[in-house]
């Protein structure tokens, strides 16, 4: 599929304020696939296309916390059902019909927007419930031999690699919802395991994408090109914008977006 010039452009320019409202608040999805489906692109090749081309911001994010991340190798092992979930995402996600997963796109956009909007509120709890347990927040919790409770972890990984790889917005929320309920360690330390967790899920789903022959690949390059400088423009306006603020604008679009996939049917 082609599209005009100006039309890429504008693809161009979502990609860019999706990587900079990733890199701020999260939710970049919510401005980059209804951007494309409002290009006439197919709603599965959209998500199929927007995965793939958003792929590189998150391996930015990820590496931009790579401490947290390498400071907890042994719990690394939850990368494999975050694999496996993504890869069912991923064929769940090409197996569906293109009418029935336009069907599903307002409710899975209401559902990635009602969790973006949860994000803070869920983290003030969680910072709230391992401090009334004593332990300051910075403070990672003893490390164990054992996997103890933390291999409970695993399942609910697995069911939300399912969901970032059939959809993918608002998985960070879900991940470290997840993570935190299960593992007691600090929220800054889970939160980049909650990276490493979102960008494995992602890789394996859009590797799965590359061979499927539904991704848009002229769109998807210049996405991709897009994500990167919002994303290095998102690090620099890090201490500019109230990530908050932000944070309610992308709800607040992706809700009106949900509203109007609603009425169009």
């Amino acid at each position: 599929m082609q599209l005009e010039p100006l039309q890429y452009v504008l693809v161009t320019l979502a990609a860019v304020a999706a990587g900079a409202i990733n890199a701020l608040a999260g939710g970049g999805t919510l401005i980059t696939f209804p951007t494309l489906t409002a290009m006439g692109i197919p709603a599965v090749s959209a998500n199929v296309t927007n995965t793939v081309a958003l792929l590189p911001g998150y391996l930015g994010a990820t590496f931009a916390q790579k401490e947290e991340v390498l400071s907890q190798r042994r719990r690394l092992w939850l990368l494999l059902p975050a694999a496996l979930g993504g890869l069912v995402g991923g064929l769940l996600l090409l197996r569906t019909d293109e009418k029935l997963f336009r069907q599903l796109v307002p409710f899975l956009i209401l559902l990635a927007s009602l969790l973006l909007a949860a994000q803070e509120p869920l983290k003030r709890w969680l910072a709230g419930k391992r401090g009334s347990r004593g332990a300051p927040e910075g403070t990672p919790a003893p490390r164990s031999p054992a996997f103890s409770g933390e291999a409970w972890a695993a399942v609910p990984v697995f069911f939300a690699a399912i969901y970032g790889g059939y959809f993918g917005a608002g998985l960070s929320v879900i991940v470290l919802a997840v993570l935190a309920l299960v593992i007691d360690d600090s929220l800054t330390r889970l939160n980049g395991l909650k990276q490493v967790v979102g960008f494995v899920t992602n890789l394996t789903a859009a590797l799965f994408f590359v061979f499927s022959g539904r991704v848009i690949w002229p769109v998807a390059a210049v996405m991709a090109v897009g994500a990167l400088i919002g994303g290095a423009l998102g690090g620099r306006l890090a201490g500019r914008v109230a990530p908050a603020t932000l944070r309610r604008v992308v709800v607040v679009i992706g809700i009106a977006v949900a509203i109007i996939y609603f009425v169009r049917g």
